[in-house]
């Protein structure tokens, strides 16, 4: 079955970016001209997904609201003939049926948060994207996954490389010898934060995963894990004993927007990007940079 349906977990309260996030989503935070959930959307989109199941939490309504038609915004926007802005507001509803909003009741982990979107889900494949994490590719991460995805089927992980004295900071894979096919790396395990000596590769997970639906009866019974809560990669690792699982290292660039330099650097790369203000924050960076040296 083709992946038609992605869960994002929203309900986290972004502590590592407070106090920013004191009354605004971390999601909704602004990166250049949009709040970064629109990027994480745009790649599920990009990919053919069909259907986007916010897992949300409280004090999230202007996730939903964001993706809503906001009526009295456009009808103000059109009667003063700003098309071009009225067009941009447009391409952010999502249509009718298109999105689910279920809550997260309990901080209980990203396995929970997973495991609420079971319902809707159904017994299909999806795709699970951390909006933590912005990925910039052409074409998407998503999509790139999709493609390998199509070629194997199994459960698909994205990974990119770190270099080796960084690696106790990250979750990585261990991939399987000679499970290699271009970019495409049989995996026969994940480690959390390895030690640099004990590290099973420099290959570090990235929040974008593709997942067969038995995950779901893994999630029912998982006991708590790191951080006392209940874990996506404890489900995983069980989920990998039945069924096959592989990393793809996609292409791309990817920014951790729930740290606050990881927003800063993000910020920083997409208005380096931006088809309207590109040259002119690039001279910015310029200057400033010129000013330290």
């Amino acid at each position: 079955m083709r992946v038609r349906k992605a869960v994002l977990p929203v309900a986290g309260f972004g502590t590592r970016v407070l106090p920013a996030t004191k009354a605004t989503p971390k999601e909704m935070l602004p990166v250049v001209d949009r709040p970064a959930i629109q990027y994480v959307v745009d790649e599920a989109l990009e990919a053919g997904i069909e259907h986007i199941v916010f897992v949300t939490g409280r004090n999230k309504g202007a996730i939903e609201d964001y993706f809503d038609i906001a009526y009295e915004l456009e009808e103000a926007l059109k009667a003063k003939g700003k098309d071009a802005i009225l067009q941009q507001v447009n391409e952010t509803t999502l249509p009718a049926g298109s999105a689910s909003f279920v809550r997260q009741q309990s901080p209980l982990g990203l396995g929970h948060a997973v495991w609420c979107a079971k319902d809707i889900v159904g017994d299909e494949p999806f795709a699970v994207l951390l909006p933590d994490v912005l990925v910039k590719g052409s074409p998407s991460c998503l999509a790139q996954m999709v493609s390998a995805y199509d070629k194997v089927g199994g459960n698909v992980i994205a990974v990119d490389q770190v270099p080796m004295e960084r690696v106790s900071s990250y979750g990585v894979i261990a991939p399987k010898e000679g499970g290699r096919d271009g970019r495409l790396i049989e995996m026969t395990g994940m480690v959390e934060k390895p030690p640099v000596a004990d590290a099973p590769s420099n290959l570090k997970i990235t929040g974008r995963y593709i997942l067969q639906p038995e995950i779901f009866e893994l999630l029912e019974n998982q006991g708590k894990g790191a951080g006392g809560e209940i874990q996506l990669t404890d489900a995983m690792d069980r989920l990998m004993e039945t069924q096959s699982f592989y990393a793809y290292e996609f292409e791309g660039q990817d920014y951790d927007c729930g740290s606050k330099i990881g927003y800063f650097e993000a910020v920083l790369g997409y208005a380096l990007d931006n088809d309207e203000i590109g040259d002119e924050a690039k001279a910015v960076a310029k200057a400033m940079l010129d000013k330290l040296s």
